[in-house]
């Protein structure tokens, strides 16, 4: 039912999403702990009632934000199934495409978001990185798999091996170390040096 109108009595899931919204940006600001119901629905324009209607508690309203997220990131990666290309411009455009997202400033607070509260909410935080996981590494196995059949890329026995590499060469620069130093340490390198590197690094390993 989602972009549809909502019946007599329904809440609009256009109202849910910007609860979700709203929620977002105080728990990413605020931490799970401080943040509170009252001004989520104030600021989405509902009152406390409905807001407890739609979600039992904060518990839910939290599991609903991440889980929008993940389907938000999911969105982000969607064009990249589509790459089309020799190996040396199809894994370059794949890995920039990660690199511009691993190095999102607001996917870094999410992902501090999720860690943060991992303990309390195991099933949810498993959900997030299962996802993540799922969308860019099966991905990048898919291109590898097709790059490799087409004698693009030699032989690959493990493509997952293969995808591990290309991924962890992008993300420890783009993303972990401005996770771990609260973005106060800046990689010198530019996302396109960066992927630059980590493709000719790849095609050095598994190129024919």
């Amino acid at each position: 039912m989602h972009g549809s109108a909502a019946r007599p009595g329904e809440i609009p899931d256009s109202k849910r999403q910007m609860i979700v919204r709203r929620a977002r940006e105080h728990f990413v600001s605020e931490g799970y702990a401080a943040t509170r119901m009252e001004p989520i629905a104030r600021e989405a324009g509902v009152s406390t009632a409905t807001l407890y209607t739609l979600f039992t508690g904060k518990a839910a309203l939290f599991a609903a934000v991440i889980d929008d997220a993940a389907e938000e990131f999911a969105r982000q990666m969607a064009g990249v199934r589509a790459i089309e290309g020799d190996a040396r411009s199809t894994l370059t455009s794949f890995a920039e495409a990660y690199a511009g997202f691993m190095g999102d400033p607001f996917v870094r607070s999410i992902f501090r978001l999720v860690m943060a509260e991992r303990p309390r909410f195991q099933a949810v935080a498993s959900r997030f990185f299962e996802k993540g996981r799922d969308e860019f590494g099966a991905t990048l196995i898919g291109i590898i798999v097709r790059l490799s059949k087409s004698g693009e890329l030699g032989p690959v026995e493990r493509p997952s091996w293969a995808a591990g590499h290309l991924m962890g060469m992008v993300e420890h620069p783009v993303f972990f170390v401005p996770l771990v130093t609260g973005d106060e340490v800046r990689v010198r390198r530019t996302n396109a040096e960066v992927v630059a590197e980590a493709v000719e690094t790849f095609l050095a390993r598994y190129g024919v």
